[in-house]
């Protein structure tokens, strides 16, 4: 599945995002998805996700 379908994702599912201050070294952070916060049903970087521990990112691999 392709982190760039907000169709393919979900509250509660496990991914791993890319954090702003992480773009640039390319850093991944895994999560459980609490809120989309992507309007539009795809996103060329990804769907921006709040993970249940608040941090907010752009989602590159749905585990």
């Amino acid at each position: 599945m392709s982190g760039t379908q907000r169709a393919n994702i979900h509250p509660g599912l496990a991914v791993q995002i890319v954090l702003k201050k992480d773009q640039r070294s390319g850093v991944l952070t895994s999560g459980i998805v609490k809120d989309l916060l992507t309007k539009s049903p795809n996103h060329p970087h990804g769907i921006k996700v709040r993970l249940e521990s608040g941090e907010v990112g752009r989602v590159k691999v749905i585990n």
